[in-house]
C-alpha cells in the first residue's frame, strides 16, 4: 500500500479518517457526572453549533475546571480542519515499520521532530511537541463510524521537551460513544493514572444528551 504513496499521502488520508462532526451539527446540551475516588460531582453541558461550550450547575471549583478541560477536549477534536491548513508547513518522510505493520511518519518543517504511526488508515501514534512538552499517545483500539475512526482505548505520555523528564504519570483512557440522531457523541470517559503515589481513576459521564435545534433562518 504505501510503495505506491508518499509519506504525506499516506499521513493526510489516515488523517482525514478521523471523525468529525459536519457542518450541520447543531451542538447538544447533557448532564455529566464526574466521579473521582470517593466524590461525585454532577452538572450540565452545552456545546454549541460554533463549538464554543459551558459547563453549568457544578458547586465545586475543582471539579467544574476538570469537567470544562474534558468538553475543550471533546469539542476541539470533532473539528474538521483542511489538512493543508494545519499541516501545510511540514514535510513527511517515512520511518521505520514495526512489527504490527504501523509506519512511522517523519515530520520536518514548522513541526519538526513531531512524529507519528499509521496502521489500516488510522493514526495509532502521535508524538508532538506541544509549549515546550512532548506528548506521546498509542491508541490500541478504535470504534469504526462508518463515516471515520474514532479512538476507543490509547495512552499519554507527557515529558519536557528539552530535559526529557517525565511530567505527570501515564495516562489510560477509554472512551465510549453512541450515535444520537446521526451524531456520534461521547457517552463516558475513563481515565486512570499511574504515578508514583497511589493511582487514582476518574469516569467523566455524559448522559440525557439531547441535540440543539437549528436556528431558523
Amino acid at each position: 500500500m504505501t510503495a505506491n504513496l508518499s509519506a504525506r499521502d499516506l499521513f493526510r488520508a489516515a488523517y482525514e479518517n478521523r471523525y468529525t462532526w459536519d457542518k450541520n451539527f447543531p451542538g447538544y446540551t447533557a448532564n455529566v457526572q464526574l466521579r473521582t475516588g470517593d466524590n461525585v460531582y454532577t452538572g450540565k453541558i452545552r456545546i454549541n453549533a460554533d463549538l464554543s461550550f459551558d459547563v453549568m450547575d457544578v458547586a465545586d471549583e475543582e471539579a467544574k475546571k476538570a469537567i470544562h478541560g474534558q468538553v475543550w477536549e471533546i469539542a476541539v477534536h470533532r473539528v474538521r480542519r483542511p489538512f493543508e491548513e494545519t499541516h501545510g508547513k511540514n514535510t513527511f518522510e517515512y520511518g521505520e515499520t514495526d512489527a504490527t505493520g504501523a509506519v512511522e511518519i517523519l515530520v520536518g518543517g514548522k513541526a519538526e521532530g513531531d512524529r507519528y504511526k499509521v496502521r489500516n488508515n488510522e493514526v495509532c501514534l502521535v508524538h508532538r511537541h506541544i509549549h515546550g512538552v512532548v506528548v506521546t499517545i498509542n491508541t490500541f483500539s478504535t470504534i469504526d463510524t462508518g463515516a471515520g475512526y474514532l479512538s476507543h482505548t490509547y495512552d499519554s505520555v507527557y515529558h519536557d521537551a528539552k530535559t526529557g523528564e517525565p511530567k505527570g504519570g501515564r495516562q489510560e483512557f477509554e472512551d465510549s460513544y453512541e450515535q444520537i440522531d446521526g451524531y456520534w457523541i461521547m457517552t463516558r470517559r475513563l481515565i486512570k493514572t499511574e504515578t508514583d503515589s497511589k493511582p487514582t481513576t476518574t469516569e467523566f459521564s455524559f448522559s440525557k444528551i439531547a441535540l440543539l435545534q437549528p436556528v431558523a433562518v
